[in-house]
C-alpha cells in the first residue's frame, strides 16, 4: 500500500502507544508493507514474507513488547523490546521499523523514547541494539539514546544503560498511618 505524498509531507497525526494483542494482524501488515532496505535494515538482512508474518506472531505470542505507531486505525511503524533473560543484568534487545513515506521525520526518535520509557518501567538496566553496519540512520539514533556501538560478528551492536526508576516519594504523615477503627476499642 502506498501512501499518497501529499499524505508524507503532512504533520503526523497518529499516536504512539502499546499495541493490544489484537492487533498483530496490522502490525504484522506493517512489516509485511517494508520496503526490501527497510526490511532488510530492521531483519539485518533479507527475509521473504513468509520469515516476516511468523515473526510478528511469535513477537505477540513470546511477551515482546511492542509499541505502535498508529494512524487511522493502521500500525506505519513500530518498536519491539524482546526480553534477553540470559544476560546476568535485566536486558532487553529493541528493534525498530518506520515505513518509508514516514522516515527521517523523527518518528523513529518518538518510539524509541517511549521504548525507553516503557524498559526502564519493567525495571530493564540494559538495552541492546543490533543492526548492520550500513545502516547509518539505526547507528545515528542509537547513539542520540547514548548507545555504546561495536562492531561484532559482522553487525554493529550497541548497548545503553538505563538508569533506573526513582523510588516513590516519602509522603509527610506515611509512616503515622492508623487504619480505620484501630484504637477505637
Amino acid at each position: 500500500m502506498q501512501m499518497p505524498a501529499a499524505r508524507a509531507a503532512a504533520p503526523l497525526s497518529g499516536t504512539i502507544r502499546l499495541l493490544r494483542r489484537s492487533e498483530l494482524p496490522q502490525f504484522k501488515a506493517h512489516l509485511l508493507r517494508l520496503d526490501a532496505e527497510s526490511r532488510r535494515d530492521r531483519f539485518n538482512g533479507p527475509s521473504n514474507d513468509s520469515f516476516v508474518a511468523a515473526y510478528a506472531d511469535r513477537c505477540f505470542h513470546d511477551g515482546t513488547i511492542v509499541i505502535g505507531y498508529v494512524d487511522n486505525g493502521l500500525v506505519l511503524g513500530a518498536a519491539e523490546l524482546h526480553e534477553r533473560p540470559e544476560e546476568r543484568e535485566p536486558t532487553g534487545e529493541i528493534a525498530f521499523s518506520v515505513e518509508r513515506e514516514l522516515q527521517h521525520r523523527g518518528l523513529g526518535a518518538l518510539l524509541f523514547a517511549r521504548l525507553i520509557e516503557s524498559a526502564r518501567a519493567f525495571g530493564y538496566e540494559r538495552l541492546r541494539v543490533t543492526t548492520h553496519p550500513q545502516n547509518s540512520a539505526m547507528k545515528r539514533l542509537a547513539r542520540r539514546f547514548n548507545a555504546s556501538l561495536r562492531f561484532e560478528d559482522g553487525e554493529t551492536v550497541g548497548v545503553i544503560g538505563l538508569s533506573p526508576l526513582p523510588p516513590l516519594p516519602s509522603r509527610p504523615g506515611a509512616g503515622d498511618f492508623v487504619s480505620p477503627g484501630a484504637g477505637a476499642f
